[in-house]
C-alpha cells in the first residue's frame, strides 16, 4: 500500500471518529447555552454535575477499546463467525457494572457533589441534573460496546450517523424539558439531564437494532455464554476504565491546586483545559483508528505492519494538530476574547494558551500510541504509564511550581509542557521495542 493510500485509510477511519467527538463537544456547548439562559447558578450546577457524571461514566469507558481491539483482531484472523462475541460480552459487562454503580452513585450523589461546591442552590440543581443523567449509565456502557463493533469493522461512519441522530434528539428534548416547550413539562436545568438520558437510551436501542441486523451472522446475541470472551473483555477494559477514572479525578485535583493560587486563575484554567480537550480530539480520534489498524494487522500476524501504522498515524495527527494550534500561537488574544472580557485576564492567559498549543503538538505521539497500544492489548501498560505520569510527575510538580514556589498558572502550564513531552518520549520508546506484538488477546 502506497503512502497516500495509507493516509487515506487513516483519514477514512479517523475523521468520522473525530466528527463524533466534535459533535459531542458542540452538544455540550449547546446544552451550556440553553442552561445558561436560566442564570449562573443553573450553569454552575449543571457544570459540576457534568464532571461527576464523567467520573461515573469513566467506569465503563474501557469497554469500547476492549471490544474494538478484539473485534478487529478476530477480523484480521479471519474468525468471522466469532467476531461479535466480544460485543455480547461487552453488553453483559455494561449491565453488570453500570446497573449497581448507577444505584450507588444515585444514593451518594449528595456527598459526591458537595465535594465540588458548598453553595446549596447550586447543589440542589446539580443533584436533580445528576440523578437524571445517571439513569442512562447502562445505555452509555452498551453504546460503548456497540461502538467497538462499528470501529472494529472499519465502519465508524455508521456510528457517526447514529450520534448525529442522538444529538439532534437530545437538543429537541432538552429544550422542551428545560423551558416547557413542545407540550413538555418545565423542569428547568434538570430537564437537560432528563432529555440527554432519554436521547442516550433511544440511541442505544437504535444502535442495537442496527448491530443486530449487521452482526447476527457473526454471533451477535446468538452465541452461547462465552466465559472466555467475558474474561478477556473484562481484563482489557478494567485498566482503560481505571485510567479514565483517575484522569477525571486528576482534573478535579488540578482545579484544587489552581484554586490555591486564586479564583481568577481557576476561571482561566477552566477555559484553557476545555480548549486543550478540544484540540486533542484529532489525536485521540486518529489514535482510535490506529486501534483497529494495529489490531487487524496483528490478527494477520504482521507486527511490522502494525508498527508502521502507528508511525503513520502519528505523522498524520501531528500535521493536523499543528495546523489547529497555529491560532493559539499567532492570535491568542482573539481566541481568549471569545471567552473573556477582562483585559487583565486575557493578558494573564496569553502565555499559558500559547504553551497549551505547543504542549498538545508535543503530545501527539502519546495521544496516538496510547490508543495503538490498546489495539495491541497493552491496556495495563498504558494505564501504568499514563496514570503514573499524571499522579507521580505532573500533579506533584504542578503543586510545587504553582502555589508553593509562586510561579503561578504559567509555572503549572510549563510543567504540563514537560509532562506531555516526556509522555510522548516514553510511548515512542515502548512502540519501538515492539514487545506489545507478543500479547495474546484470546
Amino acid at each position: 500500500m502506497s503512502q497516500p493510500q495509507r493516509v487515506r485509510t487513516i483519514l477514512t477511519l479517523g475523521l468520522p471518529i473525530i466528527g463524533g467527538m466534535l459533535s459531542q463537544s458542540l452538544l455540550n456547548l449547546v446544552d451550556a447555552a440553553m442552561v445558561g439562559r436560566l442564570g449562573d447558578t443553573a450553569l454552575a450546577g449543571v457544570g459540576i454535575a457534568g464532571y461527576a457524571n464523567f467520573i461515573a461514566i469513566s467506569c465503563v469507558i474501557g469497554l469500547s477499546s476492549a471490544v474494538q481491539s478484539l473485534v478487529a483482531r478476530r477480523h484480521g484472523e479471519g474468525r468471522r463467525a466469532e467476531m461479535a462475541r466480544p460485543v455480547n460480552a461487552g453488553i453483559i459487562l455494561a449491565l453488570a457494572i453500570a446497573l449497581p454503580l448507577s444505584l450507588l452513585f444515585a444514593a451518594f450523589s449528595d456527598s459526591l457533589l458537595s465535594l465540588m461546591s458548598g453553595d446549596s442552590a447550586v447543589l440542589t440543581i446539580a443533584n436533580d441534573y445528576f440523578d437524571y443523567r445517571i439513569l442512562a449509565m447502562s445505555a452509555v456502557g452498551i453504546n460503548f460496546s456497540l461502538r467497538g463493533w462499528w470501529n472494529g469493522t472499519y465502519r465508524p461512519m455508521v456510528h457517526l450517523r447514529l450520534l448525529l441522530i442522538m444529538h439532534l434528539t437530545n437538543v429537541v428534548l432538552s429544550y422542551g424539558l428545560i423551558f416547557g416547550a413542545l407540550g413538555l413539562p418545565t423542569l428547568g436545568a434538570a430537564g437537560a439531564g432528563l432529555g440527554t438520558s432519554i436521547a442516550l437510551c433511544a440511541g442505544c436501542l437504535l444502535n442495537a437494532g442496527l448491530v443486530w441486523r449487521d452482526a447476527r451472522k457473526h454471533g451477535f446475541l446468538r452465541a452461547k455464554r462465552d466465559r472466555r470472551a467475558l474474561a478477556t473483555v473484562l481484563r482489557l477494559s478494567i485498566p482503560h476504565s481505571l485510567q479514565q477514572l483517575l484522569f477525571a479525578v486528576a482534573i478535579a485535583v488540578l482545579f484544587w491546586i489552581i484554586g490555591q493560587i486564586g479564583t481568577q486563575e481557576q476561571a482561566i484554567a477552566h477555559i484553557l483545559i476545555n480548549l486543550a480537550l478540544f484540540l486533542i480530539l484529532p489525536g485521540v480520534g486518529l489514535g482510535m483508528a490506529s486501534t483497529s489498524l494495529v489490531s487487524h494487522a496483528l490478527g494477520r500476524n504482521q507486527p511490522m505492519e502494525a508498527q508502521q501504522w502507528g508511525w503513520d498515524v502519528i505523522k498524520t495527527a501531528l500535521v493536523i494538530i499543528c495546523l489547529l494550534s497555529l491560532p493559539m500561537w499567532l492570535v491568542p488574544d482573539h481566541i481568549l476574547a471569545l471567552f473573556m472580557t477582562d483585559p487583565l485576564l486575557v493578558e494573564q492567559a496569553r502565555l499559558p494558551l500559547q504553551i497549551t498549543g505547543l504542549a498538545i503538538c508535543l503530545d501527539a505521539a502519546s495521544l496516538v500510541l496510547t490508543q495503538a497500544l490498546l489495539g495491541a492489548g497493552a491496556h495495563r501498560l498504558v494505564m501504568l504509564v499514563s496514570v503514573g505520569g499524571q499522579w507521580l510527575f505532573y500533579l506533584p510538580l504542578a503543586w510545587l511550581f504553582g502555589p508553593h514556589l509562586g510561579f503561578g498558572l504559567t509555572g503549572i502550564w510549563l510543567v504540563q509542557l514537560a509532562h506531555r513531552s516526556l509522555s510522548s518520549l516514553v510511548f515512542i520508546g515502548i512502540w519501538r521495542r515492539r514487545h506489545w506484538a507478543d500479547i495474546k488477546l484470546g
